[in-house]
C-alpha cells in the first residue's frame, strides 16, 4: 500500500461560482433565515434589506429551518452546523438539539452508486470482496456514508464510502467562503484579528484531507497504537488490503452512542467516571502523544459498557487530527497551570513571551484585566465554572489588546470545548479544573522538574563537551552575525511590504465588487420569493423584473471578481 498523497483540489469555474451563489441566496430566502439573522445582527444592512423585501411569517421554527437549510446547501455547511451543535454554551438548546441531527442523519446517496465505487476500487464484484454487504447505510454523514459488511474470513466490518462528485461541490463553497472572509477582513478589525482567510485556508486543507480515506486510515492506526496499552480509549482496526482513497474498511465496533445518556444510565454506567475519563483521554492525547482526535462530536464517540462500573470510550472517524509544536505545547501547559493556580501575572507574561499578544502590550495592564475577569469566576465552585464560557470571556476581553487567534490552536480549543460539553452532558457536576489540574502538574514535573533537567543534561553532555573548544570563537563572532541578520531581515520585510501593498491594491476593487454583488443577489432573490410562493399583486411584473435584474447583476459582480 503506497503512502497517502494529497489529492488535487478542483477549482470551480466562474460560471459555477455564480450559480452556487444564487443557490445560496435562494436558500436564505426559501428557509427565511432572515428571521435568525435579525436576532443575531439587527443592524446589518443586508438583514434590514431582507426584512423589507420578504413578506409573511415563517411557518416552522427557526431551528428546524436552519437545519434544513444547511442540509440543502451541502457538506461544507453541514460541517459548519455540526460544529455549532456542540457549542451548547453559546447556542439556545432548541438550536443545539436540532443541529445535532446533522451528525449522522444526512440523507444517504444511492446504494447502487456506493457499491459501484467499492467494486471499482476493489477490482472485483462486491460479492467477491465481502461475504455480506448491507444495502441500507448504518450512517450517512456530510462527506461519506457507512455500510455494514462481513469479510469472507468472518470479521464484522464497516465500509466507509466518499460521496460521489463531492470535491467539486466543496470547491464551489470554499470559493465563496474565501470571498466572505476577504470582505470581512477588509471592513472589520475583529475579522483581521481572527485571521479569517487563514482559517478558511486551514479548513480547506482539513476538509480535503477528510476526502482522502488513506489519510484517515493512517490516523486511525496511529491513534490505535497510542492507546494499545490503555483502558481509556479503543480505536478500531484498519483493513488496509480493502482500503483506498475513497473506500475505507474498519473493524465494526459495538458500543452505546455517547449521546444516548438515558441508555447509559439504564445500564448502570458510572457517569462520573466516564466524564472524568473523557477529560483524561483528551489531555493524554494532547500532552503525552501530541496527536489528538479533533472531531469529537457525539456521532464519533461510543462507550464500551461491558463493565458499567469501569466504562471506556471508543473513537471512530479519525479524519481530523491535531498536533502542536513543542513551543505551543509548552506555553499551553504553563498557561493552564498558571490559570489553575490563579497566577495572573504569570499568565500575562506567558502570553507576551509566546507572541500571543503584541510585543508592545503593557503586561501589567494585561494582568490587571485578566485578574478582573478571573476573580469573579473563581469565587464560584469550580464544578460550576464552564471552561467554554471562560474561554469566550477571555477572548472578548483580550480584544482591546489586539490578541490574535492562533490558527494552530483552533482545533485544540474546539476539541476542548467539545469534551467539556460532552462531559457535562454525562455528568453535570463535572469539575474539569479538578480533573485536569493533577494531570497538568504531573506532566509539568515530568517535563521541567529537576529529574527532567538532569536527564536532558545527561543526554546533551557529549555534544556540549564537543562544542566547548569552539565556544570562544562563537562568542566573538555572534554580535556581528546578529547585526547582519537584523539588516537582512529589515530588507526582506521592506521588500515583502511593497509586494503586499501592490497585491492589496489590486484585490481591493475586486473584493468590493463581489461583496456588493452578494448583497444585490440575495436582495433580488428576496424580491422573487413571493412569486415563487404564488403571491402577486398589480405591479407584480415590475417587482419580479426588478428582482431578476438585481439577482443577475449581483451574480455577475460576484463572478467577475
Amino acid at each position: 500500500m503506497s503512502a497517502p498523497e494529497a489529492r488535487a483540489v478542483p477549482r470551480p469555474r466562474p460560471g459555477s461560482r455564480v450559480g452556487r451563489f444564487l443557490s445560496i441566496g435562494w436558500t436564505v430566502v426559501r428557509y427565511r433565515l432572515d428571521e435568525i439573522a435579525l436576532a443575531v445582527a439587527p443592524e446589518s444592512v443586508l438583514v434590514r434589506l431582507l426584512r423589507v423585501v420578504l413578506i409573511g411569517r415563517p411557518r416552522t421554527a427557526g431551528a428546524d429551518r436552519l437545519r434544513r437549510a444547511l442540509e440543502h446547501l451541502g457538506p461544507v455547511f453541514v460541517k459548519f452546523g455540526q460544529i455549532l451543535s456542540t457549542r451548547r454554551d453559546l447556542l439556545p438548546a432548541e438550536y443545539a438539539d436540532e443541529l445535532a441531527k446533522l451528525q449522522d442523519r444526512v440523507p444517504p446517496f444511492d446504494t447502487a452508486e456506493a457499491i459501484a465505487r467499492v467494486e471499482r476500487r476493489g477490482g472485483k464484484p462486491v460479492e467477491a470482496l465481502f461475504a455480506t454487504f448491507e444495502q441500507t447505510p448504518l450512517a450517512s454523514a456530510s462527506l461519506a456514508q457507512v455500510h455494514a459488511a462481513t469479510l469472507h474470513s468472518g470479521e464484522e466490518v464497516v465500509v466507509k464510502i466518499i460521496r460521489p462528485n463531492i470535491q467539486r461541490v466543496i470547491a464551489k463553497d470554499l470559493a465563496l467562503l474565501y470571498l466572505i472572509a476577504a470582505f470581512l477582513e477588509r471592513v472589520s478589525h475583529d475579522a483581521r484579528r481572527l485571521h479569517l482567510e487563514t482559517l478558511v485556508a486551514d479548513y480547506e486543507r482539513t476538509i480535503f484531507d477528510e476526502l482522502n480515506l488513506l489519510l484517515e486510515a493512517a490516523n486511525t492506526a496511529t491513534l490505535r497504537r497510542n492507546f494499545t496499552a490503555s483502558d481509556l480509549l479503543y480505536v478500531p482496526r484498519v483493513y488496509w488490503e480493502h482500503s483506498s482513497e475513497d473506500v475505507l474498511v474498519l473493524e465494526r465496533i459495538h458500543g452505546v452512542p455517547i449521546s444516548d445518556v438515558a441508555g447509559l444510565e439504564a445500564r448502570g454506567t458510572d457517569m462520573r467516571k466516564l466524564a472524568e475519563r473523557g477529560v483524561e483521554t483528551f489531555f493524554t492525547q494532547v500532552f503525552e502523544d501530541n496527536f489528538f482526535h479533533a472531531d469529537m462530536h457525539p456521532g464519533n464517540i461510543f462507550v464500551d459498557v461491558r463493565d458499567p462500573a469501569d466504562p471506556s470510550y471508543i473513537a471512530v472517524d479519525c479524519a481530523i487530527i491535531g498536533r502542536l509544536t513543542e513551543a505551543d505545547q509548552t506555553y499551553l501547559a504553563k498557561n493552564l497551570a498558571a490559570f489553575f493556580d490563579q497566577d495572573y501575572g504569570r499568565v500575562a507574561r506567558l502570553h507576551a513571551e509566546s507572541g500571543w499578544i503584541p510585543a508592545t502590550t503593557d503586561v501589567a495592564e494585561f494582568e490587571t484585566v485578566i485578574r478582573q475577569l478571573c476573580e469573579p469566576i473563581f469565587e464560584r465552585p469550580l464544578k460550576d465554572i464552564s471552561f467554554g464560557h471562560f474561554l469566550v470571556a477571555l477572548f472578548r476581553t483580550a480584544r482591546r489588546f489586539d490578541m490574535e487567534v492562533q490558527p494552530q490552536l483552533v482545533l485544540l480549543q474546539k476539541t476542548l470545548l467539545n469534551i467539556e460539553g460532552l462531559g457535562r452532558q454525562l455528568y453535570p457536576d463535572l469539575d474539569l479544573w479538578h480533573t485536569a489540574k493533577p494531570f497538568m502538574e504531573r506532566w509539568m514535573e515530568e517535563r521541567y522538574g529537576p529529574l527532567a533537567l538532569a536527564r536532558r543534561l545527561a543526554d546533551q553532555a557529549p555534544s556540549l563537551i564537543d562544542a566547548l573548544p569552539t565556544l570562544p570563537d562563537l562568542l566573538l563572532t555572534a554580535a556581528a552575525k546578529l547585526n547582519d541578520l537584523d539588516r537582512l531581515g529589515a530588507e526582506q520585510r521592506a521588500a515583502l511590504g511593497e509586494v503586499t501593498r501592490a497585491l492589496s491594491e489590486r484585490r481591493r476593487g475586486a473584493r468590493w465588487r463581489q461583496a456588493m454583488g452578494a448583497v444585490l443577489a440575495v436582495a433580488g432573490c428576496g424580491l422573487l420569493w413571493p412569486f415563487a410562493e404564488g403571491a402577486s399583486g398589480g405591479d407584480g411584473g415590475v417587482t419580479a423584473l426588478l428582482g431578476g435584474v438585481l439577482a443577475l447583476f449581483g451574480a455577475f459582480l460576484v463572478g467577475r471578481g
